[in-house]
C-alpha cells in the first residue's frame, strides 16, 4: 500500500463498532495495523466484536458497553482508549438509529430518541475526544447519509439528524482545523447493513463490486473512505461531506 494511505500505528474509537459499517471500519483499520477501541449498548455484542478483530492480525481492539447520549458513559469510552493505546488519533462517530414513520406519527419521544443518538451522540463522543485530538493532530470522522442532503420520505427525524451532522461536519472543520485536527463526512446510501438487507431483502453477498451500475453497497466500501478520511491521503480535505451512494438519481443527472 502508498504510504500516505496508512492508519498503522493510530488509535481509534468507533462508535456503534460491534455489526454494519462500524464493524467493517473496525475490522478494516486493526487489519491496517491501528488499534481501536469500540462501543455497543450491548457487552455481550461488544465482548463477541472484541475477541473478532482481536484475531485479525494488525492492531488490537478493546471495547465497552457504551449509549452514546451519555455524556459520562462517552468519556470513559475515550479515556479507556487514551489509557490502553497512549492516544486517541481518529474518533469515528458511526453510532445511529432510525426508523420509518410519516411525519405526523413520529411521537415526541420518537423524534427526540433518534436526535439524541444520531446529533447529540456525534456532540458527545466529538467533545470527549477533542483533548486527545487537539494534542497529536487527529481527525474525526463523522457518518450522515443521503437522506442528510436530499431527505427521504418517511425519515423526516432522521434525514433532520444527519443534515444537522454535514453541518457540524463544515463548522467543525473550520473552528478545528487551527488545532491541527481534520473534520469531515460519509453521507452513505443504501449500505447493506443487516437493517438494510431486512427491508430491502439484499445481502451483502449478492453484491459485485466490481459492477459500477448499482445503487446499493457493502459495508467494507464504506471502511475504504473512513480509511481514506483518516490517513494522510486526506490531508487537503476538511469540513467535507463525501457521498457514497453508487449511480446517481436520474433527476440529478444534467441535461445533455
Amino acid at each position: 500500500m502508498t504510504q500516505q494511505f496508512s492508519v498503522a500505528g493510530q488509535t481509534a474509537v468507533v462508535t456503534g463498532g460491534t455489526k454494519g459499517i462500524g464493524r467493517a471500519i473496525a475490522e478494516r483499520f486493526v487489519a491496517e495495523g491501528a488499534d481501536v477501541a469500540i462501543c455497543s449498548r450491548t457487552e455481550e455484542d461488544v465482548d463477541e466484536a472484541v475477541e473478532a478483530l482481536n484475531e485479525v492480525s494488525g492492531g488490537s481492539a478493546v471495547g465497552r458497553a457504551c449509549d452514546v447520549r451519555d455524556s459520562e458513559e462517552v468519556q470513559a469510552l475515550v479515556d479507556a482508549a487514551a489509557e490502553e493505546f497512549g492516544t486517541v488519533d481518529c474518533l469515528v462517530n458511526n453510532a445511529g438509529a432510525s426508523f420509518m414513520a410519516g411525519f405526523e406519527d413520529i411521537s415526541e419521544n420518537g423524534w427526540q430518541s433518534i436526535v439524541d443518538v444520531n446529533l447529540t451522540g456525534t456532540y458527545n463522543c466529538t467533545q470527549a475526544a477533542r483533548e486527545h485530538l487537539v494534542d497529536g493532530g487527529g481527525t474525526v470522522i463523522n457518518l450522515a447519509s443521503v437522506a442528510g442532503q436530499k431527505g427521504s420520505p418517511y425519515m423526516s427525524h432522521y434525514g433532520a439528524a444527519k443534515a444537522a451532522i454535514i453541518n457540524l461536519t463544515s463548522t467543525l472543520g473550520y473552528e478545528w482545523a487551527g488545532d491541527g485536527v481534520r473534520v469531515n463526512c460519509i453521507a452513505p446510501g443504501y449500505v447493506a447493513t443487516p437493517g438494510v438487507a431486512s427491508q430491502m431483502g439484499v445481502e451483502p453477498g449478492e453484491i459485485d463490486r466490481d459492477d459500477i451500475d448499482r445503487n446499493v453497497g457493502v459495508s467494507e466500501e464504506i471502511a475504504d473512505v473512513a480509511q481514506f478520511l483518516a490517513s494522510d491521503a486526506s490531508t487537503f480535505i476538511v469540513g467535507e461531506t463525501i457521498t457514497a451512494r453508487g449511480v446517481p438519481d436520474i433527476e440529478e443527472t444534467p441535461n445533455a
